[in-house]
């Protein structure tokens, strides 16, 4: 359990607020209950409050974690989105209302006996995957419901799976991630994680549990850092942030940044 609670208290995958279109698009995360807290970062709601004028371009940046998400308005299509290695764009209908759940690295893949690489840059059917879950989703939520009852609904769901599972936790598997996490994400991989096992073994393990390498897997928890940082104008355009999350050169970093969000950094923070 304590390995599991490592993961949430040094990674806390972060979406981006969405670009609303005349404070008529909302975006919100709330806790699971607190037995679920280790594996389970959050339910989310992605719902428009007034039927917009136009389909809605809606980013996922990488956080390198796997959803199940599904349109409250017709539950009987749910979906699971696995481990991206960049940024995936949607364009939505008008009108609609999303919720998800999203998992911590490596909770997936134990709570449901799959290999998060299945899933890997890709939205599927949940159903192929998890029937169990996704048949409760078609049968138990509707339009009406508020966020305390679908958070109700989906606590005493995945309690009852909790209570059910037998958790492999790989020592070697969990100390690579404890390492990475703790590097916030710079550090060279093949010299720099020794956990008793060699780079392919490694590597194998990632991909099962979180679906892709330990390399492409600090990459992410490095680009998250960035934007838990929320640099400056000021430090991007003083070339500082590049250097503070273990990069040498700027277009690498402009490069990668790009990858997993979209934009380039500068257009990201022009809030900022």
């Amino acid at each position: 359990m304590s390995k599991l609670k490592n993961i949430r208290e040094l990674f806390q995958p972060i979406q981006p607020s969405v670009r609303k279109v005349g404070g008529n698009v909302s975006y919100t995360e709330f806790p699971p209950s607190t037995n679920l807290q280790p594996y389970i970062y959050c339910y989310w709601q992605l719902k428009t409050t007034k039927k917009l004028d136009e389909h809605f371009s809606y980013k996922v940046v990488s956080d390198g974690c796997i959803d199940i998400l599904f349109e409250i308005n017709n539950p009987k299509e749910n979906f699971v989105a696995g481990f991206c290695r960049k940024y995936t764009e949607y364009v939505l209908l008008p009108e609609f209302n999303y919720v998800g759940i999203r998992f911590l690295p490596t909770i997936f893949p134990q709570f449901f006996h799959v290999s998060a690489e299945e899933l890997s840059n890709k939205f599927q059917i949940l159903g192929n995957f998890a029937p169990q879950t996704s048949k409760f989703i078609a049968e138990h939520f509707y339009v009406e419901m508020n966020v305390n009852e679908i958070k109700q609904k989906l606590d005493n769901h995945f309690t009852s799976l909790l209570n059910k599972i037998t958790f492999d936790l790989d020592n070697r598997l969990y100390n690579a991630i404890d390492i990475i996490l703790k590097n916030y994400g710079v550090l060279n991989v093949q010299k720099d994680i020794d956990v008793g096992l060699s780079n392919r073994q490694l590597r194998r393990l990632f991909q099962f549990y979180i679906g892709d390498s330990p390399k492409t897997f600090s990459k992410v928890v490095q680009f998250q850092n960035i934007l838990k940082a929320k640099p400056s104008k000021q430090s991007l355009k003083q070339n500082k942030l590049f250097y503070d999350v273990g990069y040498y050169d700027q277009s690498h970093f402009i490069k990668d940044f790009k990858n997993f969000y979209g934009v380039t950094p500068n257009k990201a923070f022009d809030r900022s």
